[in-house]
């Protein structure tokens, strides 16, 4: 007679997972060997849970469906901020939270927790199967949650359930997938259309939501010459062949795509939930697209709202609109584009010194020599900024970050998972010094498994977005700087590939022979701690903190690192002042 364990696992592989993520524990080990039974799933030993549910996350947001798990206690505690990351990326992770066992329930039993407290707030389902009954049912509900929703959905399961012998489900085992047309009534399709014919300075702000809608997106823009900003999620799928890309804007983004949509007399947002609201204009029309509806007008005033699927909605509204011959307000867009891409170019032609590299060359040279189809992950903070501004889509290429949960230490675990549900394809992750720290353990998980991840570290010796954020407060930066080991001595003690560079002129040859190394391998980069990224428009009182910043570490005997900051940074401070 099969075990729950053993149901439980034929309903993953039914559902076409792949991969578990987990650290193997009591209350879990019935489910780990029911893996080892079946022969048709694949467990994977993380070093820690956290790295687990990042890895399960990049997995679903490339395959459609993930699992992680975590034993009784604290791995259920270490999955969180993963699973947090995961739900608020929109992909969908059934992760399996295993407890003690049933009888010990509500007596503070050891590593007892109450998960349905603990994951309410990071999960679309939430349930713990008390019997082998409940079991079925509530997987199944949890798994078409997970894909019908795109969230997390978390089921807990006893460890002595989990060896009770299943009970045949009086509902469905299976999944499914579904798929729907989503777009808006015919008079709401008019109203837009009404506002789009009569408007000249039109923008079009893409999200993720816009991501299968690229041929149609293009139709559109020339149709009423508009120009076509992006956020970052969106970039890879939104700037590639796209003659009408201005660029991103907000934090991490430029100019030029924040002056297109502040001259416009009329803002389209398509499948966005941007959620920077300082960089939204707010003398203009707003139209916004979404398919969950309930996103509508949380980040700016917005004058037409409707729910619909991009693509759908699209390919209803292009009959309705009239052809624009008018073109000058987008060539002067496309002009101030281009002004914007030849000053970011002055930081790659300046490679920086010794132990200073310009972080903004290394990444304009993996642009350079990474894979047409390569997955890049990124770490929050400034590579995310070097990601954003360097890394070009070709319509193949996938990046994947912590865009909305915005923690640090994604981009290795992520790596992880994309090489797993991509074996094919390059995978690259754009790693900070303070981000690779935090879960150092799973380079293990990494050389355990022989994946063939490229590791860049932007080793600048500090928690450089943070710096920036102290500046722009007017506070000097103070337990941002880092004392770091030697990555790439780290790499090889784990059984990987390593490299330290510190001399601009060997960047180039040492990137391509990590790239081009058959397995995992790791490239330390000393670059530029005083490398900052400023956002498209500067407000005086940030530039105010930026000098009240500086002053501070003069009085306290730190002018070195303030000729340093300024020499860096002035090209672009100029730019965007």
């Amino acid at each position: 007679m099969a075990k729950v364990a053993d149901q439980l696992v034929n309903m993953l592989v039914k559902a076409g997972v792949k991969h578990i993520y987990a650290v193997t524990g009591d209350s879990l080990n019935e489910v780990n060997d029911a893996v080892r039974r079946n022969g048709n799933i694949q467990w994977i030993h993380v070093r820690h849970e956290e790295a687990g549910a990042y890895a399960a996350s990049a997995e679903a947001q490339l395959s459609g469906i993930a699992c992680c798990a975590g034993s009784s206690g604290p791995g259920h505690v270490h999955l969180i901020n993963g699973l947090y990351d995961a739900h608020k990326s929109g992909a969908p992770v059934i992760a399996i939270a295993s407890t003690i066992m049933t009888e010990e329930f509500g007596t503070e039993s050891f590593q007892e927790t109450n998960t349905i407290k603990l994951f309410a707030d990071c999960s679309s389902y939430n349930q713990i199967a008390n019997t082998p009954k409940q079991f079925s049912r509530m997987f199944q509900a949890g798994i078409q949650h997970a894909i019908s929703k795109r969230a997390v959905a978390v089921v807990g399961l006893p460890g002595d359930v989990a060896a009770m012998d299943a009970d045949e489900s009086a509902t469905a085992e299976q999944v499914f997938f579904t798929q729907q047309v989503i777009k808006p009534s015919d008079g709401e399709l008019q109203k837009l259309a009404e506002l789009i014919n009569t408007h000249k300075r039109i923008t079009l702000f893409c999200g993720i939501g816009a991501e299968n809608a690229h041929a149609e997106l293009l139709q559109l823009a020339s149709l009423i010459q508009s120009p076509v900003g992006y956020s970052f999620k969106a970039k890879m799928s939104i700037q590639h062949n796209n003659p009408y890309e201005v660029g991103m804007t907000g934090l991490l983004g430029l100019p030029s795509a924040y002056h297109s949509m502040h001259e416009s007399d009329l803002l389209i947002l398509l499948g966005t939930d941007f959620p920077y609201v300082a960089f939204m204009p707010t003398d203009c029309k707003i139209a916004q697209i979404d398919s969950r509806p309930e996103r509508i007008g949380r980040r700016t005033k917005v004058d037409l709202g409707l729910c619909g699927n991009i693509k759908d909605t699209l390919q209803a509204l292009i009959p309705l609109i009239q052809q624009k011959t008018d073109d000058s307000f987008l060539q002067a867009q496309l002009k101030l584009y281009e002004k914007v891409k030849e000053q970011q170019q002055t930081y790659v032609d300046d490679r920086g010194t010794e132990a200073n590299i310009h972080p903004e060359f290394v990444a304009a040279l993996l642009n350079k020599h990474a894979a047409g189809d390569a997955i890049f992950t990124v770490d929050t903070g400034m590579c995310c900024v070097w990601g954003a501004r360097y890394i070009h889509a070709t319509g193949k290429r996938i990046m994947l970050g912590s865009f909305n949960h915005g923690s640090m230490a994604n981009a290795m675990p992520q790596a992880i998972g994309a090489a797993l549900a991509r074996p094919g394809q390059q995978v690259v992750a754009l790693c900070g010094d303070g981000g690779i720290s935090m879960l150092l353990g799973d380079l293990a998980t990494i050389r355990q498994y022989n994946l063939p991840i490229k590791l860049i570290v932007f080793n600048n010796r500090s928690l450089g977005m943070v710096k920036l954020e102290m500046e722009v407060a007017g506070l000097p930066d103070w337990q941002t700087d880092m004392v770091n080991p030697d990555f790439s001595l780290i790499a090889q003690a784990m059984g990987m590939k390593g490299i330290t560079v510190a001399d601009p002129e060997k960047v180039e040859e040492a990137l391509t022979e990590i790239l081009r190394h058959d397995g995992p391998a790791l490239l330390n980069v000393l670059t530029d701690p005083n490398a900052l990224a400023m956002p498209p428009k500067l407000e005086f009182n940030q530039v105010k903190g930026m000098a009240l910043s500086m002053g501070k570490l003069i009085l306290n005997g730190r002018m070195d690192e303030v000729l340093d900051t300024v020499k860096a940074n002035y090209k672009h401070l100029k730019e965007v002042i």
